[in-house]
C-alpha cells in the first residue's frame, strides 16, 4: 500500500472528511514520525510496531565489479521491529485478548 492508495482507503471510510484534510493529517503523521527518527527518538506504535534508528560505522567496502577496496561512511538507518499483534496477524495465528488491551 503506498500513501495515496492510504489516503483513499481513510477517505472511503470517513466520507464526512475531505479527502485534503485527511491527506494533510496523514502528512502530518508521517512528518512527525520522520522528524522524531532524525531527533533519535523512537516512535512505537502500540500492537503494529517501532521505528528507531541504528547506526552503522564506516566500514571497508568492496566494489563487486573490479574488487577494489572502497571506503563506506558511517550512517544512520530505519529499523522497524513488528509488534506481537502485528506478527500475530501475519502468520495467521488468531489474536489474544491481552494483545488488544493496552498494558498501563
Amino acid at each position: 500500500m503506498i500513501k495515496s492508495e492510504l489516503i483513499q482507503r481513510i477517505s472511503s471510510q470517513n466520507p464526512h472528511l475531505y479527502e485534503r484534510d485527511i491527506e494533510k493529517i496523514v502528512n502530518a503523521i508521517l512528518d512527525e514520525m520522520v522528524e522524531a527518527l532524525r531527533r533519535g527518538d523512537r516512535v512505537e506504535l502500540r500492537g503494529f510496531g517501532a521505528f528507531s534508528v541504528k547506526l552503522r560505522e564506516a566500514r571497508q567496502g568492496r566494489n563487486p565489479r573490479t574488487g577494489a577496496i572502497v571506503p563506506v561512511a558511517k550512517k544512520a538507518v530505519a529499523f522497524f521491529k513488528t509488534g506481537k499483534r502485528c506478527a500475530r496477524v501475519l502468520i495467521g495465528k488468531p489474536c489474544r485478548q491481552t494483545d488488544l488491551t493496552p498494558r498501563r
